[in-house]
């Protein structure tokens, strides 16, 4: 009977650990910035695994209509391809942070591949002329201590998110605006995407109309957009 229950405990163990490497609000493995869920009437749009042409142009004129400011964690091979959607970001006021460089699940990586991955995706913005905000999102929100000590190591905060859309997928914009409506409870961390990492031009319409949408919402219902530094600062 034993071994059925170390074995037991093993897997419980694993699937444990599983759980909060993938957990959004989880604190286990190290604190993420995820917010002020619950608190607050502010709100932090944030966007990964761009640059993306043509969705994130597309995207910045609904920002740039509604005077709203979003968060951008950018792939580096991407910012490479596309420095110039990086400029307009940075120029219409928005904050950029990293997203590692290939979009690797970092877990499975080696301490020095995990710091690669880091460093890349910094060069890559650094050469395309632009600073980014000492800001890290782990790509497929997987992350273990390993992951954030380095993090951290290199003067990043780890930024999770309290709001999911699963825009990710193929889906319509009022099935990304439901999930929203499900999760906002104000000062949330609101996770979308405007591109596909595994190659430029992922289909992101529905993220565009979606968040046009949620910004009209949202404003009306007295909340504020913010960026995910601006909410750091200040809270709620």
């Amino acid at each position: 009977m034993l071994p059925y229950i170390i074995g037991g405990a093993a897997l419980g163990a694993a699937g444990f650990a599983g759980y909060h490497s993938l957990a959004w609000r989880s604190q286990l493995y190290g604190e993420t910035f995820i917010g002020t869920p619950g608190r607050g009437k502010k709100l932090a749009l944030t966007y990964d695994d761009g640059p993306n042409d043509p969705h994130t142009l597309h995207l910045l004129d609904v920002l740039a209509k509604h005077k709203v400011k979003a968060t951008f964690f950018l792939i580096g091979k991407f910012v490479q391809q596309r420095p110039d959607i990086v400029q307009r970001i940075v120029a219409e006021g928005h904050a950029i942070g990293n997203h590692t460089m290939t979009h690797p699940r970092l877990p499975l990586l080696s301490s020095a591949q995990v710091r690669a991955e880091f460093e890349g995706c910094a060069a890559a913005i650094s050469r395309a002329g632009f600073q980014h905000e000492k800001i890290f999102r782990p790509p497929f929100g997987l992350r273990r201590p390993a992951t954030l000590r380095i993090a951290r190591e290199l003067g990043y905060t780890p930024v999770m998110w309290t709001v999911t859309c699963f825009d990710w997928k193929k889906t319509t914009a009022d099935r990304v605006e439901q999930h929203a409506r499900k999760q906002i409870t104000g000062g949330d961390v609101i996770l979308m995407h405007d591109g596909g990492f595994e190659q430029m031009g992922a289909d992101r319409a529905h993220t565009v109309t979606a968040t046009e949408d949620l910004i009209n919402e949202y404003k009306d219902k007295g909340f504020e957009f913010v960026t995910v530094p601006e909410m750091m600062k200040t809270g709620f």
